[in-house]
């Protein structure tokens, strides 16, 4: 699960493509997607210079398609490595028509060590990750001391990270991270209003969970 020490941002899915999954992808993955390799040049991948936000595990990509409609101005770079829910967060993005909606299918570690350069993002978003609940799997989450130093690297300078957890243990792992690093002015409950709450947040909710939010600024 480490890729040179570090934990990945996923667990690999298996499973043959259905033939809608590959028509969207054909279509739309090339007017969303960035470059496969190289540096992330913000003005060559988006067109254009703006604040760009990244959100790790974007899954069907509710909260990418509501970020990337309520701030036009802002281009929102959105990490998965499951291809059916890519393909189906470009098909609303298209029927939306929103142009500030990007994609990259594989591991957002590897890309913010080795693509997205230091200073360069306006916000990371990490919405309702993996818990990892057993204690021999607790060192797989990926809110970690070296994942915030990454993050912190990566942001400019008064940029934020934003997480939301429905798991209590988790929001208090996170909750620890934050302190022990120290890197960041950290805010609990403000859950940002543009969000909406499809998916992993809906299923908390209904099944009597609490959701943790936390909104740390760098220092």
């Amino acid at each position: 699960m480490d890729i040179d020490g570090r934990v990945r941002s996923f667990n690999a899915r298996r499973g043959r493509l259905s033939a809608l999954t590959l028509e969207r992808m054909e279509q739309l993955g090339p007017k969303h997607s960035i470059a496969t390799d190289g540096p992330l040049v913000p003005q060559e991948a988006f067109g254009r210079i703006a604040p760009v936000v990244l959100e790790i595990g974007c899954g069907h990509g509710a909260a990418a398609l509501a970020y990337a409609a309520a701030h036009p101005a802002h281009d929102l770079l959105a990490v998965d490595v499951f291809t059916p829910a890519l393909a189906r967060m470009l098909a609303e993005a298209d029927r939306r028509g929103l142009t500030n909606l990007w994609m990259h299918r594989g591991d957002a570690v590897e890309l913010l060590a080795e693509r997205v350069a230091t200073a360069s993002l306006t916000a990371v978003h990490v919405f309702f990750p993996d818990p990892w609940p057993k204690v021999k799997h607790a060192r797989r989450r990926f809110i970690s001391r070296d994942m915030l130093d990454l993050i912190a690297s990566r942001l400019v300078p008064g940029g934020r990270l934003l997480v939301a957890t429905d798991h209590d243990g988790y929001a208090a792992h996170v909750r620890s991270a934050f302190e022990a690093h120290g890197g960041f002015v950290v805010t609990e409950g403000d859950r940002p209003s543009w969000r909406p709450t499809d998916g992993f947040e809906d299923k908390g909710l209904l099944a009597g969970r609490r959701v943790s939010e936390f909104r740390a600024e760098l220092r």
